[in-house]
């Protein structure tokens, strides 16, 4: 018979992780349910251990393909799901063993057809020696669709709120996948594109309030990687602001902050992708200055180029700096005193 509810376990080498996962799937109360196992080309055994996955529940299925990011395993694992109702769980993470039964409870409330199920979740803080050494609850609450867009735009670094829309915390009608797949150009933040997509198609997104996904944080995450993540912020943008031009206000935030690290740490190439999406006033040196013309933008970028660190960023300083920065003050100052004297 076919299930009514399929849940995707994408997976690239996290067979530490990965029965933890899927166990989290097998214990479910709501058991009409298929686990669909993706695994997008590991190199550790991840095979194995989803040989013996398969074993113990013959509700588990196990597919592999060759490396193509999480964004392409999502999409591979929904083509093959034959459930009205879809989950998409990283295989680092689970889910709380009521999420399904008390997320479909609330179907009969909304036209299910057009629906997206959204929880609270945690985020679980994992050492090298996979222990639990901290847990972080967020709770989202219900949210409407203008107030899901705008934190979706801001980076959670800049935002004073949890992500609202975490993949491993939907549950969706697989209409609404048809709707949307996700990009496989972004290997990171394809999570933003695709619930911005599905918020502007108005998809009905629900709040249903449980704790309901285990988000890990560990050392192999990818997102620790700042310079891996920056490129996907900018091409995240360049990507909303493409097809949704009515969006880039609510985009500068991200750009904004963007825009002055490119500056500060001359990168070229990000400075450039960045001044297309931008639009001013632009905030400089602690929002003591605001630009507001693109071309001084630039020229300030070009005076950057030539301009030593420790002359605009206090970061940047160490006690030789200061003792520099001191000395020209001393000067100025003296000079100011003689001319008011004067």
């Amino acid at each position: 018979m076919t299930p009514v509810v399929s849940i995707v376990v994408t997976c690239f080498n996290q067979a530490d992780f990965l029965e933890r996962s899927v166990k989290s799937v097998l214990a479910q109360t709501f058991t009409d349910l298929e686990c669909i196992i993706v695994d997008d080309g590991s190199t550790d055994n991840t095979p194995k251990v989803a040989e013996r996955l398969i074993s113990s529940d013959s509700r588990v299925s196990y597919y592999y393909k060759e490396n193509g990011g999480v964004s392409s395993s999502r999409n591979f694992g929904f083509k093959v799901a034959q459930g009205k109702w879809i989950q998409f769980l990283d295989g680092d993470d689970w889910i709380h063993e009521d999420k399904i039964r008390f997320q479909l409870s609330y179907s009969n409330q909304v036209n299910d057809e057009n629906t997206l199920f959204y929880t609270d979740y945690q985020r679980v803080f994992i050492d090298k020696d996979q222990n639990i050494i901290n847990r972080q609850e967020n709770i989202v609450g219900c949210l409407n669709t203008k107030q899901l867009i705008e934190r979706l735009l801001i980076p959670d670094f800049l935002a004073d709120s949890p992500f609202p829309l975490l993949q491993q915390c939907l549950l969706m009608n697989r209409s609404v996948v048809e709707k949307k797949m996700f990009d496989e150009r972004l290997k990171a933040l394809q999570d933003r594109d695709f619930t911005v997509d599905l918020l502007l198609a108005n998809v009905n997104c629900v709040y249903t309030p449980i704790v309901g996904a285990f988000y890990t944080k560990h050392q192999s995450n990818r997102t620790n990687n700042w310079s891996y993540m920056k490129d996907y912020y900018i091409m995240f943008y360049e990507t909303v602001c493409s097809k949704h031009k009515d969006l880039i206000n609510l985009c500068q935030v991200g750009i904004n902050f963007l825009l002055k690290e490119a500056i500060r740490e001359k990168e070229h190439n990000n400075f450039y992708r960045l001044v297309k999406l931008f639009v001013p006033p632009f905030e400089f040196l602690n929002r003591r200055i605001k630009i507001y013309n693109i071309s001084i933008i630039k020229l300030l970028y070009l005076i950057r180029l030539i301009t030593p660190s420790f002359l605009i960023y206090e970061k940047a300083r160490g006690p030789r700096s200061h003792k520099i920065i001191s000395i020209f003050n001393q000067l100025f100052g003296n000079q100011k005193q003689t001319q008011e004297q004067l």
